[in-house]
């Protein structure tokens, strides 16, 4: 018998609460670490983009651990749900520590910002890889991962729009003027409200399709073979290219405003008016773009804001209105597309054991996160390493025209390149829409085969004539 498919709206609203929490992080991490780091912790540039990128370098032996982990997990919540209520405290603590100014000198402060941003790395990988990978086991059919995606990410935008709206004014608020210490408690309560929410995500969601446990190979053989999935190292490599882009431009963003435009008092409205669209564009993603071929909607859609991005760096820094108006048309179409991006790991998985047998969602999404995360330290790594280049002089009340068209550049050019990049990639990705139908489907009759062979044969009631 074939498992339900159909999720309810409590089902995606459950979800989706789980990236709402992260949001609240990573929101956070890409709009303000940077400027963080830089302007508030006292880090120089060049040591901040070191140590985002070393700490990826350690996350790329941890992160596909605790996939492995996850992929051999096995209690009475299901296999993914349970890291959620191991790891939603130490996540709403490692958000608050990350973001303590300690009263010590600049060796003391550097090693306590590479320890505590290592911990909050490790502690997103912990709670996300599991939560990443679970919606494979709450439905088995393509199109409801794009409905469920597009709710995730609807309220992901949401999260990611309080952290927009009421960051800055926690932080002036809590702090009277000291901005160390209005972050500390701001993060505070972010920290306190991600906590809840992934406790509510538990509560909320179900695990309806749970794979056999399979731990007969090791995690060196399972990522071997996910190492030969052509399709895997396309997404891989995508996925990287896409977090860059993306926390480049998110890194830039307060700089962009404040140096470029010259208009401070507006980075308020434009980060807010972005996030607003994003929203719109994730929540319409399935309407929008479920009717076609999923592949070649990404790939045209990537074309559109790669236009939209590359045009604001050669409009004039005085024209603000033109600028603010293609930002928040760039946010909509570049998010239109985030819930394709998630369905593409799922995708992954299900042609993964449709070639070998083996199904790895831990594993898989260890390496969607890797990704990320290597996207944001790569971000933030260019940023850093690009201004100190150019000699940015931080809360400098005039730039030199050499870092005004470099952050220019950090804003829109740079992106554009990488999102180019990625349109490239998914000209020879080759699990489009009709494909992935066709997996899905086979691996549900081979599923429902394989569970009449494993029932008990019925006893058979006969009259005995003597």
């Amino acid at each position: 018998m074939t498992i339900t498919s159909v999720l309810t709206t409590r089902d995606k609203i459950g979800y989706g609460l789980g990236d709402m929490a992260s949001a609240l992080v990573w929101q956070t991490a890409t709009l303000f670490l940077a400027y963080f780091y830089t302007d508030v912790f006292g880090l120089p540039a060049a040591i901040m983009g070191t140590m985002f990128l070393l700490v990826r370098v350690v996350d790329a032996f941890v992160d596909p651990c605790i996939g492995a982990l996850v992929d051999r997990t096995q209690t009475r919540y299901g296999r993914f749900r349970p890291w959620l209520l191991w790891f939603a405290i130490p996540f709403g603590v490692s958000c608050i520590i990350t973001f303590y100014v300690p009263d010590a000198g600049a060796t003391a402060k550097t090693i306590y910002a590479c320890v505590t941003y290592g911990t909050l790395s490790f502690i997103y990988s912990a709670i996300n890889v599991p939560y990443c990978a679970m919606p494979g086991a709450l439905t088995m059919d393509p199109h409801e991962r794009h409905s469920l995606q597009s709710w995730r990410f609807a309220l992901s935008f949401i999260g990611g729009l309080i952290v927009t709206v009421i960051a800055l004014p926690l932080v002036a608020t809590l702090g009277k003027g000291d901005a160390q210490t209005g972050y500390f408690y701001a993060m505070s309560l972010m920290g306190l409200l991600g906590i809840i929410l992934f406790y509510t995500c538990f509560f909320l969601t179900k695990e309806r399709f749970t794979p056999r446990r399979d731990s007969s190979g090791s995690m060196w053989g399972d990522l071997k073979l996910l190492a030969g999935n052509s399709q895997w190292r396309i997404v891989f490599l995508f996925n990287i290219l896409l977090l860059t882009a993306v926390v480049t431009r998110g890194s830039a963003t307060m700089y962009y405003v404040k140096y470029v435009l010259l208009r401070p008092e507006m980075v308020f409205m434009f980060i807010v008016s972005g996030m607003m669209a994003a929203l719109l564009g994730a929540l319409l993603s399935a309407r929008l773009l479920g009717k076609f071929d999923r592949v070649r909607a990404y790939q045209w859609t990537i074309l559109s804001f790669v236009a939209f991005a590359t045009l604001i760096f050669f409009i004039p820094p005085e024209r603000v209105w033109l600028i603010f108006s293609l930002n928040i048309v760039f946010g909509f179409i570049q998010n239109l597309t985030t819930p394709l991006q998630w369905t593409m790991f799922s995708d992954v998985v299900d042609y993964e054991e449709h070639r070998s047998g083996r199904r790895l969602d831990g594993l898989v999404f260890s390496t969607a996160l890797f990704a990320i995360k290597f996207g944001l330290a790569l971000g933030g790594a260019v940023v850093g390493w690009l201004l100190a280049a150019v000699d940015y002089m931080p809360n400098a009340a005039h730039q030199s025209t050499t870092v005004i068209t470099t952050i220019n550049a950090l804003f829109s050019l740079i992106p554009s390149l990488l999102f180019l990049g990625m349109a490239l990639l998914l000209m020879v990705y080759k699990l489009n829409s009709k494909t992935t139908d066709n997996i899905a489907r086979e691996l549900a009759q081979k599923r429902d085969l394989n569970a009449e062979a494993n029932m008990p044969q019925p006893v058979l009631n006969t009259v005995i004539q003597e």
